[in-house]
């Protein structure tokens, strides 16, 4: 019974020993797992948060492809979508977001000078050619007497349509009045009696060319390209891809010095992002030279 009774705490003693290993080993482990854990947080805070407002298409989604490359760098990008022009200057300049990606210099311009917002070009990214679309014109030499054009509402754009009315051979703008700044009332000759009518919201010109099928609509291409429009193939005349009409990084002039922020724009810049705004938008969207 004696020799029974030893074995048995003998036993007992090893279980008792390897189950206080198997504690110990499996303590070791979540605490390792819990250092993965808490290493990924801690990379995370490392990360310098940058947050640039942007217009969905296809501002968002370039951001989107730079995200990883900008991790890489130390900084977290994050994105704030917009649909509308007025929205990304206001959040800018409330300090809601660090930098914006939407505008090019005649609308900053026109902006700054409305507002009073002290916001500086950090520079260019993409251009991205106007296109004139119409459902029932196909040709531009077929275009008939009194045809109406429907414009976006800013000034800014203004100059820039006219522009490519006068390239085409359809207007002529007064002689020595500077092309961006030009507005329907500086037309000196409009020989097909073209109807101008600049009174249309930028997001709603995609509508306006599929309700007025005989009218020629201006359609900014972010716009056209979220109407499932391709303005390379669809647009009746568009800009070469040489328009001085940029889209840039903007922030506020307090910040123009950011490092994070310069990051931001060399990686936009870079091959790498140029590559994909090629590949991606085939013409439509095309980088900065």
């Amino acid at each position: 019974m004696k020799k029974f009774l030893t074995l048995f705490l003998s036993a007992l003693f090893i279980f008792a020993l390897a189950a206080c290993g198997s504690a110990e080993e499996d303590s070791s482990s979540n605490g390792s797992e819990a250092g993965n854990e808490n290493g990924e947080s801690s990379s995370e805070e490392k990360l310098e948060e940058v947050v640039i407002g942007a217009s969905s298409t296809p501002h968002a989604e370039i951001l989107e492809k730079a995200k990883p490359i900008l991790k890489d760098k130390g900084i977290k990008l994050k994105i704030e979508t917009y649909q509308e022009y007025i929205l990304p200057n206001k959040d800018l300049a409330s300090g809601a977001i660090d930098a914006n990606y939407f505008q090019h210099t005649p609308y900053l311009k026109e902006q700054k000078e409305e507002f009073d917002y002290d916001f500086t070009s950090l520079g260019p990214v993409h251009n991205e050619p106007m296109g004139v679309y119409s459902k029932n014109i196909t040709n531009v030499d077929e275009i008939p007497e009194g045809t109406e054009v429907i414009m976006r509402r800013s000034e800014s754009e203004h100059g820039r349509i006219l522009s490519l009315f006068e390239k085409q051979g359809l207007i002529t703008l007064e002689e020595g009045i500077e092309k961006k700044s030009a507005t329907i009332d500086d037309i000196a000759e409009n020989p097909k009696n073209l109807k101008f009518s600049p009174d249309v919201d930028a997001g709603l010109l995609p509508q306006n060319y599929e309700r007025e099928e005989d009218a020629l609509v201006a359609i900014n291409t972010n716009y056209a390209i979220e109407a499932g429009l391709n303005p390379t193939e669809d647009s009746l005349f568009i800009e070469g891809d040489d328009s001085p009409y940029a889209n840039l990084l903007v922030t506020k002039t307090e910040n123009k010095d950011s490092e994070a922020l310069k990051t931001v724009l060399e990686v936009l810049q870079s091959e790498e992002i140029r590559s994909f705004i090629k590949e991606e938008y085939k013409g439509a969207i095309v980088p900065v030279k």
